[in-house]
């Protein structure tokens, strides 16, 4: 995979706003997920994005950083958390080579969109950037779904979870989206409508 023009791409969609992974929140099972009293600080929200997530901890009290490879979206998530009156950090920074330790890792759907080799390289730096018995939240489209976005499977995630990894959960959820000019024929739905495609909700702890 040729990371520079994915980050082109995904930075290309922040810029012009047509990013279909943007809602404007935090995805209704991130939500959920924080109200079990599962995520530990600190926290490391990978491909933040608009910051969403770092936004919603942040407030909530958790230390929490943000990060994605496309400059776009780092400096749109500052400028919606000065917005909001939320002091949360991001940085812009690459999956493949992590920094710190982190008792919690939230991965909204980042790990679908990497092919054999660079999920496995994914998740390498992961295991690095864990701290023994923390663990990773990953929300990722399922391959039940109808063609959002990159799609897999439970025995890929399944697989790519094995040495020095548990995974303690795997569940079905739902990840939500806008249909965007592309998603549209293939949906049968209008440009701009919101919907909650199937999900895979994974809770995985590093040994």
């Amino acid at each position: 995979m040729n990371t520079d023009s994915m980050r082109q791409r995904f930075d290309t969609a922040y810029e012009t706003h047509t990013a279909p992974w943007v809602i404007g929140e935090p995805q209704p099972a991130m939500v959920a997920l924080e109200r079990t009293a599962a995520l530990r600080s600190p926290i490391l929200d990978i491909g933040c994005g608009l910051g969403e997530h770092t936004i919603m901890l942040t407030r909530l009290g958790y230390d929490v950083l943000g990060i994605d490879f496309a400059p776009h979206a780092i400096e749109q998530a500052r400028a919606n958390a000065a917005a909001r009156g939320v002091d949360a950090r991001f940085e812009v920074g690459d999956a493949f080579s992590l920094d710190g330790v982190y008792d919690t890792i939230l991965d909204s759907a980042l790990f679908h969109i990497f092919d054999a080799t660079d999920r496995a390289r994914y998740v390498r730096a992961l295991h690095r950037a864990l701290t023994p018995g923390g663990h990773l939240h990953l929300l990722a489209l399922s391959d039940a779904g109808r063609g959002f976005g990159p799609q897999v499977g439970e025995q890929v995630l399944r697989t790519a979870f094995t040495d020095g990894w548990d995974v303690e959960s795997l569940n079905t959820s739902t990840y939500r989206g806008v249909v965007g000019e592309s998603h549209a024929p293939l949906l049968g739905l209008p440009t701009g409508t919101v919907v909650d495609e199937p999900a895979w909700l994974a809770r995985v702890r590093r040994l």
